[in-house]
């Protein structure tokens, strides 16, 4: 892939520690080409949700699983860092698996590499590698499971409670 998401995604996985992994895999995510006027925010498809693939869903499904399994304790304060950094471990393995079994077409693989960005920002946050507490990831990755499901196709998609 040669566009300025593969060098947010690189950068990020890089943070990721544990995870690194999913930097190599990202730099040979070679079949995809993005248009250099790309947008920075995530948008329909011509007013449509983006269409997804069987790798894609179960990956989302996998991270939500993860969150939904988390969140109780998170909201009452009772998740250690220890589990933050074994949820932020799942979450780069899963999107490292996503990356490099991609089979988006190029303006849908654009617009998951935003939401890859916000994912992987939130596990960095709570592996506590950035100035946001823990928790403030974990709201961010339930942020971007939110935006997931209102951009991008996956029958029966629901997040969290949180």
């Amino acid at each position: 892939m040669k566009s300025k998401y593969l060098g947010v995604l690189v950068s990020v996985a890089f943070l990721m520690s544990g995870v690194t992994q999913a930097a190599g895999s990202a730099s040979e995510h070679q079949h995809h080409s993005h248009a250099s006027s790309a947008p920075q925010t995530l948008q329909l498809n011509a007013g449509s949700k983006w269409k997804t693939d069987a790798t894609l869903r179960q990956v989302m499904n996998d991270i939500n699983q993860a969150m939904t399994k988390a969140l109780p304790r998170i909201h009452r304060n009772e998740f250690s860092n220890e589990g933050y950094q074994a949820l932020a471990r799942t979450i780069g393995q899963e999107v490292a698996h996503a990356v490099e079994h991609c089979k988006l077409e190029p303006k849908a693989d654009g617009m998951l590499h935003l939401l890859i960005a916000e994912l992987m920002g939130g596990a960095e946050a709570m592996e506590g590698k950035t100035t946001a507490s823990r928790k403030a990831g974990a709201v961010r990755v339930r942020e971007a499971l939110k935006a997931y499901g209102k951009y991008f196709q996956h029958p029966g998609w629901t997040v969290p409670r949180g």
